[in-house]
């Protein structure tokens, strides 16, 4: 990093205009990707996700209970992403 970027401070007239674009774009970004992983939709992919998931588990010749267990986990991984999401929902909705 140069020393020039190092010492460069923003203005608050520039920190004020940042601040107007992140404030007027979060909550758009927010409300799109809470209907993109909640939707009907993304609800059927992700259940075709887990059965393709588990039987190539089981075509690959691991056991039954290992198989439901990583593919618990799998699903898990997005059900943690959701409720990442909903609390920035939350939290945006409390700030309007």
């Amino acid at each position: 990093m140069s020393e020039e970027r190092r010492h460069r401070h923003e203005s608050p007239e520039d920190i004020a205009e940042i601040l107007s674009v992140v404030s007027d774009k979060v909550p758009s970004l927010i409300k799109g990707l809470v209907s993109a992983v909640f939707s009907e939709e993304s609800a059927r992919n992700m259940a075709k996700a887990a059965a393709t998931y588990y039987k190539e588990l089981k075509t690959g010749g691991v056991p039954d209970d290992i198989a439901l267990k990583m593919t618990q986990d799998y699903v898990s991984a997005f059900t943690k992403i959701g409720d990442v999401i909903k609390a920035a929902r939350k939290s945006q909705e409390g700030n309007e």
